[in-house]
């Protein structure tokens, strides 16, 4: 398994402060955050192969296909638009070759769970359908139930699998967050059972009061990534931090990855 660490985790920084201190910190691949890059995706392609980076999971700009009701986060209201926005984002990830771009439900809202899942169908069938053209997978990501009302009505792993089983769509993979499926009990089980439905891989633990934080090692994180390994799985372990103006995010980018870096390799140790 490779290292690689999620631009998010280094929110305040620039791409290019991202790449150069990512790849002195030791990682093989980056997380891309499609609001984070420059323009000319030609040229940054060039500066992270320069600094031998690969690339990891990809979140786009409108990462769900309903509106999710995270503050700064919300996006068009449309689904349609959403779709189209994501479609856009598959195409233009392509040329970075990543191991997947993640996609999200977002939540139902004031619609019904059938009326919600309608949606969701129509878009992923969309998206993959886009995917397919541009050579890239999709990952399709269940979230925590604590945040079910804000980012996802979809849960669990074996509810993504169901999901995607029933509409015909196994060429969409699921995109596992050791957070999100810190809760999930069958979670570790599926992962041995089902290494190649796994699309891409973010660690992070949970933290009072400060979102993810870094991996520790052990534990049930330690638990999910001996799944993967028992697995077969050989993708990127993408840290992924979620933190506070004062917490992890406070850090100079070089700090930050550095630490990221130590604690993603007592994983693998």
């Amino acid at each position: 398994m490779k290292l690689a660490l999620s631009e998010i985790s280094t929110v305040n920084a620039t791409f290019a402060e991202d790449v150069a201190a990512y790849a002195a910190a030791g990682f093989d691949a980056i997380g891309l955050w499609e609001f984070k890059l420059p323009e000319d995706d030609g040229a940054n392609c060039e500066l992270a192969r320069a600094h031998g980076l690969s690339v990891a999971n990809c979140v786009p700009s409108v990462p769900s296909i309903l509106q999710l009701r995270v503050p700064g986060m919300e996006g068009p209201a449309d689904p349609d638009e959403r779709i189209e926005s994501i479609c856009a984002s598959v195409r233009r990830f392509a040329v970075y070759e990543p191991e997947c771009v993640a996609c999200l439900t977002g939540p139902i809202g004031d619609r019904t769970e059938r009326e919600a899942r309608d949606v969701v169908v129509d878009g992923l069938r969309r998206i993959a359908a886009t995917a397919r053209e541009a050579g890239v997978r999709v990952g399709f990501e269940p979230i925590h139930p604590g945040e079910r009302e804000t980012t996802s009505f979809v849960n669990t792993v074996a509810d993504a699998e169901a999901l995607l089983d029933e509409e015909g769509l196994r060429d969409v993979g699921i995109l596992v967050d050791t957070y999100n499926v810190w809760d999930d009990p069958g979670a570790a089980g599926w992962i041995v059972a089902n290494p190649d439905r796994v699309s891409g891989v973010h660690i992070a633990c949970p933290e009072v009061g400060a979102g993810r934080g870094l991996p520790r090692g052990s534990g049930r994180e330690r638990e999910l990534v001996d799944a993967l390994r028992a697995g077969g799985w050989d993708g990127s372990l993408d840290v992924e931090i979620f933190s506070t103006p004062d917490g992890f995010w406070a850090l100079p980018v070089e700090d930050a990855a550095r630490q990221a870096h130590a604690a993603a390799a007592a994983l693998l140790a």
